[in-house]
C-alpha cells in the first residue's frame, strides 16, 4: 500500500492528505467524533515513510494540516459576513490564510524531525506535539482546535488537570501512533500503549455527585444578533431585555451579563448605573462594557457592580484579538481603511494591565476572562493570595455564527475548568451560556440563539490541581525527555 501511494502523482497525494486532514477535524466540537481524528492521524503516520525527503515530508504534513484547519476553523468566515458588503470579500482569504498558516507549524516541525531522524513515525508524532505547543504561544498564540481538544467529551479530558491541553495532545498523538504501529506490524508496542490509554478511562471518570448547595447565579442571555447589537435603533431594545430578564423571579446571589452587554461607554453611563442595580435588586451584577481612559485609550471591560450602582471592580481585557480588536501597526494601516472588525478606528482597543481575581460580594474571588482570553490555558492567573472561588467568562459568540465556532469555544471553556479545578460561569450574548463544574461537565445551559435566564447553584471547587500549581513546565520537561529518549533509541537502532 505504501509503495502504491508513493507512486501516485504529487497532486493526488496532496488531495488525499487534505481530505484525510479534513476527516481528522471531525473529532472537534460539535461533531466530537474523536476516533476519526485518531484514525486520520494514524494514516498520516503510516504513510510518512513514503516521503523521499524532508521537504516532501513537510509538504505531506502541511497538506494534511491544511485540510484539518480548513475544516475546524471554518467559522472564521462568519465575522466577515456580519458586514458582508464591507468585509465579505475577505472571508475566503481569511480562512485560506489561517488554515495554511496554522499548517505551517506542523510542516516546519515535520521538516526538522525528518532531517534529524528520516522517515521516523515516532519523531513525526513528537514533532506535532512541539508544533501544537509552539502554535499556542508564538505571535500572541492561537491554541484553537488543538489535537488534544478531541477528548473534551470523554473521561480522558480529566488528564488536563495534570498537564493541560498539551498533555491531551500528547495522548492524541501517542494513541494514533499506537494504532499505526498495530497496522504496520509493531503489535506489541502499539497494543501496550493502547491498553494503557484505555485502562485510564475508568480511573479518570468524573464522580457522579453534583453539589447544589452553592450560591445561586443568574446567567442572562439577551440574544442580540451581531448586526443589530450596536445599531442605535436596536441597542436600547436589547438592553431593556437584559433589564427585564434580570428582574424576574427570586433574587439570586449574583447576576452575570455577557461581554459588551451595555452598548455605551462606561464613561457616559455612570449616572444610570443605579437603574441596572435596581434590576438586580441588591444582587451583585457583572456586565461587559467598553470604557475610555484619560489618554483616550479604549478598553473592553468587565465590571462588578454592587448595590446602588457602586462599581466595585473593573477588569480590562488583556489578550486582545489580532485584526479583530486591534490591528498591528493600526495607526498606519488605518490610513488605507484597514480596521479591526470589532473596533471603530485603526488603533483599536488597548490591552488591560490588571490581573488576578475580582471580588464578588458574598461569593469570593473570580478569575475574569473576556471571550478570546478563555482559550489560553497558560494565561489563567489565579493571583498570589487566596484561591479564587470560580472562573468567570463573559463573551459575545455572535461573531462566530451558528455552526462550529460557539461549540468549540464552549469546549475550551470546559477544559479551563478541569485544568484549574474551579467551576466556570460562562455567559454569552447569543449562547451558549452555561454553568460548568470543575470536572468540565455542563451542569445547565441556555441553547444557542435563544434569550432567557438560568438560575443555577455554583458548584464547589475541587482541591488545587497539579496544572494550576505547576502550569506547562512539567509537560514541557516530559516532552523534552520523550524527545531525547526517542532520539537516542532511534539513533542506536540505526547504528
Amino acid at each position: 500500500m505504501r509503495l502504491r501511494f508513493a507512486a501516485l502523482p504529487g497532486w493526488v497525494r496532496f488531495i488525499v492528505f487534505c481530505a484525510v486532514g479534513g476527516i481528522a477535524g471531525l473529532g472537534q466540537a460539535p461533531i466530537d467524533l474523536w476516533p476519526a481524528t485518531i484514525l486520520a492521524l494514524a494514516f498520516m503516520l503510516f504513510m510518512h515513510p513514503t516521503s523521499r525527503s524532508p521537504r516532501q515530508s513537510a509538504f505531506h504534513v502541511w497538506s494534511f494540516g491544511l485540510g484539518y484547519f480548513a475544516f475546524t476553523l471554518r467559522w472564521i468566515v462568519e465575522p466577515f459576513l456580519i458586514d458582508a458588503g464591507r468585509y465579505g470579500w475577505m472571508a475566503p482569504f481569511a480562512l485560506a490564510l489561517m488554515a495554511a498558516g496554522a499548517a505551517l507549524f506542523w510542516a516546519g516541525f515535520a521538516y526538522v524531525a525528518d532531517r534529524v531522524l528520516p522517515r521516523s513515525t515516532l519523531a513525526l508524532g513528537l514533532a506535532l506535539c512541539w508544533a501544537e505547543l509552539t502554535r499556542s504561544l508564538v505571535f500572541t498564540g492561537f491554541p484553537w482546535a488543538l489535537l488534544g481538544h478531541i477528548w473534551v467529551p470523554t473521561p480522558w479530558a480529566q488528564l488536563a488537570a495534570y498537564g493541560g491541553p498539551h498533555l491531551l495532545t500528547l495522548v492524541t498523538v501517542m494513541t494514533a501512533w499506537a494504532v499505526m504501529a498495530l497496522i504496520s506490524g509493531t503489535r506489541m508496542m502499539g497494543g501496550a500503549i493502547l491498553i494503557a490509554i484505555l485502562l485510564l478511562a475508568p480511573l479518570l471518570r468524573p464522580s457522579a455527585a453534583v453539589d447544589n448547595s452553592g450560591p445561586i447565579v443568574r446567567l442572562v442571555q439577551p440574544n442580540a444578533p451581531q448586526d443589530q447589537k450596536w445599531d442605535p435603533d436596536h441597542s436600547a431594545f436589547f438592553l431593556n431585555r437584559l433589564v427585564a430578564l434580570t428582574g424576574q423571579g427570586a433574587v439570586p446571589d449574583l447576576v452575570v451579563w455577557p461581554e459588551t452587554s451595555v452598548p455605551y461607554l462606561l464613561n457616559y453611563v455612570q449616572s444610570d448605573l443605579s437603574l441596572l442595580s435596581d434590576a438586580a435588586r441588591g444582587a451583585p451584577l457583572v456586565f461587559g462594557i467598553q470604557r475610555r481612559d484619560d489618554a483616550f485609550r479604549y478598553y473592553n471591560s468587565l465590571v462588578v457592580m454592587g448595590q446602588g450602582g457602586i462599581i466595585q471592580s473593573v477588569y480590562d481585557k488583556r489578550h486582545l484579538v489580532p485584526f479583530g480588536e486591534y490591528v498591528p501597526f493600526g495607526d498606519m494601516l488605518s490610513r488605507w481603511g484597514v480596521h479591526g472588525l470589532a473596533t471603530t478606528d485603526g488603533a483599536g482597543f488597548a490591552g488591560g494591565q490588571s490581573a488576578g481575581p475580582v471580588q464578588l460580594p458574598g461569593i469570593g474571588g473570580a478569575v475574569p476572562l473576556i471571550c478570546y482570553e478563555g482559550i489560553f490555558a497558560e494565561e489563567i492567573d489565579s493571583g498570589d493570595g487566596e484561591r479564587p472561588r470560580l472562573l468567570l467568562l463573559i463573551t459575545n459568540d455572535a461573531w462566530f455564527g451558528e455552526a462550529a465556532g460557539p461549540y468549540q469555544h464552549l469546549a475550551q471553556a470546559r477544559l479551563r475548568a478541569i485544568e484549574q479545578g474551579l467551576p466556570m460561569v460562562r455567559v454569552a450574548n447569543t449562547g451558549i451560556s452555561a454553568m460548568i463544574d470543575p470536572q468540565g461537565r455542563i451542569v445547565a445551559s441556555l441553547a444557542l440563539n435563544t434569550s432567557g435566564t438560568l438560575d443555577v447553584a455554583l458548584p464547589a471547587a475541587r482541591p488545587v490541581t497539579f496544572y494550576a500549581r505547576m502550569g506547562e513546565w512539567p509537560h514541557a520537561v516530559l516532552l523534552i525527555l520523550l524527545t531525547t529518549m526517542g532520539y537516542l533509541a532511534l539513533r542506536r537502532r540505526s547504528d
